[in-house]
């Protein structure tokens, strides 16, 4: 009798609970039942933007507007945008072109009934994916090409490049492919032999809309790494002196890491301004960029003491003996390292250690002249002081 009482109260515990469930289905309705059409949208003032149209109106005097809505066509077919009755204006964007569109705008109720259009038209500017496209330069570099851009609205767009199949058909390259929203684009592209090629570069955004295609001759310039075997130390007055405990310039170039093969500047013999080493690299050419490895510390850090933070690379092909920084020598690059985690100091994380165990590499102005002789100079290292280390160094480009 008691099993036979359970099963009964779970059976209307389940019916009710049923029921429950339909209500709340059964409720999902507009706000009210209200049939009455919403007043229409008045005074539209229409402003054309580049690649888009606002539209401002008077908000219909209407209690039950619930919200305002306006549909038009682009590329990709109807498109439709929305504002709640706070607001008096909607923009109209994914234009392609510069024709002109109509456009029409409904109030809307809170039962969803919808008034009669109001037909305003639109006369778009040119899509900003243009100047974009038109901005586009590309640059032959070491092993590659520099593209550069500007977005100046910051909208998302994809610069293709397209190059040469099997086919001899251009077709869209997607690990070349710049995919961003920055207002400023930059890209660097490596590992090209130094052949003759052509890429064609177009821009396209989010809605499809895609500028003309222009094609560009790249010839990858030489790299190959510069001879260690030629470096040699160059000590110059006002050069920080290494720590005595073992460590030499020499060590940054001999190809073994850890302690004591690497370059360690001492700060208290080095003083608290910037401290400055220079090698000679034996041989005269155009460096495309300098690899650097930091010492790593006790506990594994890399981002700690000594390790460059801010410092600056200067190149000379025949430097005064004085020790200054004169018009015999020129600036290559200011550089700043960055640890990737934000961890704060004192602490890395795996992808910290990885990154800087793989090294980095610090790109060289394409017009900076050749050089033989370099100087590295700290500005500030990790712990907040000037003195650096340097457990190993290599520089690429064309020695020839």
């Amino acid at each position: 009798m008691k099993v036979k009482l359970e099963y009964a109260l779970a059976a209307v515990a389940i019916l009710l609970i049923t029921i429950s469930c339909k209500k709340e289905i059964g409720e999902h309705k507009p706000i009210t039942n209200s049939d009455a059409v919403p007043a229409i949208v008045k005074n539209i003032q229409v402003a054309n933007q580049k690649g888009k149209a606002t539209l401002t109106y008077a908000v219909p005097n209407d209690p039950n507007l619930l919200y305002v809505k306006a549909t038009y066509t682009i590329r990709t077919g109807e498109a439709e945008v929305k504002a709640s009755y706070y607001s008096n204006s909607l923009v109209l964007e994914g234009f392609g072109d510069t024709l002109e569109h109509d456009v029409k705008v409904y109030s809307v109720s809170r039962s969803e009934v919808v008034s009669e259009p109001t037909v305003v038209k639109v006369k778009p500017l040119q899509s900003p994916i243009w100047d974009v496209f038109k901005s586009i330069t590309v640059e032959n570099a070491f092993g590659g090409y520099n593209l550069t851009a500007s977005n100046a609205t910051k909208g998302n767009v994809a610069i293709l490049v397209l190059k040469k199949n099997e086919f001899k058909e251009f077709e869209v390259d997607n690990n070349k492919s710049i995919y961003t929203n920055a207002d400023a684009v930059d890209s660097k592209i490596r590992g090209l032999d130094t052949l003759d090629y052509t890429f064609g570069f177009a821009v396209r955004d989010r809605w499809g809309n895609l500028t003309d295609t222009v094609y560009r001759h790249v010839q990858p310039l030489y790299e190959t790494i510069f001879p260690k075997s030629k470096f040699r130390e160059f000590y110059l007055p006002g050069d920080a002196p290494q720590v005595t405990n073992g460590s030499a310039l020499r060590y940054a170039w001999d190809g073994q890491y850890g302690w004591p093969w690497t370059s360690f500047t001492d700060q208290g013999a080095g003083g608290q301004g910037p401290h400055t080493v220079t090698m000679d690299m034996g041989s005269l050419g155009k460096i495309s960029r300098v690899w650097y490895r930091p010492y790593q510390e006790w506990g594994g850090q890399y981002f700690y003491l000594t390790t460059l933070k801010r410092f600056e690379i200067w190149g000379s092909e025949n430097p005064s003996l004085s020790g200054a920084y004169d018009n015999t020598w020129k600036l290559l690059g200011t550089y700043e390292i960055k640890k990737p985690s934000g961890l704060p100091y004192g602490t890395d994380d795996a992808n910290d250690q990885a990154l800087a165990a793989a090294g980095f590499n610090f790109e060289v102005d394409l017009n900076a002249p050749k050089v033989r002789y370099l100087r590295i100079r700290c500005l500030e290292n990790w712990a907040g002081g000037t003195a650096q280390n340097i457990n190993e160094l290599a520089v690429y480009g064309d020695p020839r």
